[in-house]
């Protein structure tokens, strides 16, 4: 398959696959290409295995969409593969973590199908494990004091004897806060396992009082090429969770703070030097500030998150940076930049509409 030049080919589209498209991040991603982004040649393709997802019917962001088997349906590859050699796809966006996986393991193995921003698949992998993550950055004193436990009793005993209450519990793997909530005594870690039966493997943290922050790096082909901060402040539909955090930024700061990218890059360069691992991915770092303001890193995300689109409105398109990348566009400038925004300038979201960026000041009193 030839891979077309962004610089040499003006007028032919770009032809891009995006998977997931029922969750908010790809259409995040889809909405800064096509509202936010330089280049207008982009036809977007999307998938998903839900076939009540909605970006599948968004045709305002979509040329043509299809249902395909899971990631760990043995027709998953089949499904990929026919749709990128019949639709003559250049560069696919993977951003559920499952299927970012796969791909990861479909890159050890050999090449990919098209071109793709993946990282390697110990690193992917031990990211995807928020415990062994956790584990791993603990030398450095980048994370807070934490402990993975199984649901048995016995597990919940251990936990119970190391951390004080109270602390904060999670699923040790997956995203959106899954089974997260502040536990305060015994009696309430052990009836909130027994009410999330889907998750038998917990991560126990430090309960951390301060700013709960996010910082991105993207590197390619062994570099650091961009990165930027914010705060995550609200969460969408935050009163359906008993932790207050479902995954989904509602109000937010965006924010200039170099000394945290500093931190995410020493905690990147360990990891990728623990796991033997390129440098070679997007990955966003989630951090909670502890009771001195120190930030401590409690998750790293192996792709891009749900308010990307946040970023790009306020100049950091960093869906734009990863297509024209990918696509060999000779134009882009490979040079690292940390992002900067305005002084206190602030987004806004909901579920399906377009975010808000106004500065803080103006905010009705």
């Amino acid at each position: 398959m030839s891979q077309k030049n962004l610089n040499s080919i003006k007028n032919e589209p770009i032809k891009i696959l995006i998977t997931g498209v029922g969750g908010p991040t790809p259409r995040s991603f889809a909405i800064s290409l096509k509202k936010y982004g330089i280049k207008s040649n982009y036809t977007i393709f999307g998938t998903d295995i839900n076939p009540l997802a909605i970006g599948l019917y968004r045709k305002d962001l979509f040329y043509k969409t299809q249902v395909i088997p899971a990631a760990s349906d043995p027709g998953y590859w089949e499904a990929i593969e026919t749709i990128i050699i019949k639709e003559k796809i250049d560069l696919a966006v993977i951003l559920p973590e499952l299927e970012v996986l796969e791909w990861a393991r479909k890159q050890k193995e050999g090449d990919l199908p098209c071109k793709a921003l993946i990282p390697d698949l110990d690193l992917a992998q031990a990211l995807f494990d928020k415990t062994q993550m956790t584990e791993m950055l603990a030398p450095l004193g980048l994370v807070p004091e934490s402990i993975g436990f199984s649901r048995e009793k016995g597990g919940l005993e251990n936990v119970s004897h190391k951390l004080k209450y109270p602390f904060w519990v999670r699923s040790s793997s997956g995203t959106s806060g899954l089974g997260s909530l502040k536990v305060e005594n015994q009696q309430a870690l052990e009836n909130w396992v027994s009410i999330n039966p889907e998750v038998n493997h917990f991560l126990a943290s430090a309960y951390l009082p301060g700013r709960n922050l996010a910082c991105k790096l993207l590197y390619f082909d062994g570099v650091l090429v961009r990165s930027a901060c914010a705060e995550r402040v609200q969460y969408i539909m935050s009163k359906v969770a008993p932790s207050g955090i479902t995954g989904n930024t509602s109000f937010g700061r965006l924010i200039n703070e170099p000394d945290l990218v500093a931190i995410a890059e020493k905690a990147l360069d360990h990891l990728f030097q623990r796991t033997k691992s390129k440098k070679h991915g997007f990955f966003t770092l989630d951090f909670k500030e502890n009771e001195d303001g120190k930030p401590l890193i409690t998750e790293i995300n192996i792709r891009h998150v749900a308010f990307t689109q946040c970023f790009a409105a306020g100049g950091a398109n960093f869906a734009d940076d990863t297509v024209r990348l990918l696509a060999g566009d000779t134009s882009f400038d490979t040079a690292y930049n940390m992002y900067e925004f305005e002084e206190g300038l602030i987004f806004l979201r909901d579920v399906d509409a377009h975010p808000v960026l106004m500065k803080e000041k103006d905010l009705l009193k």
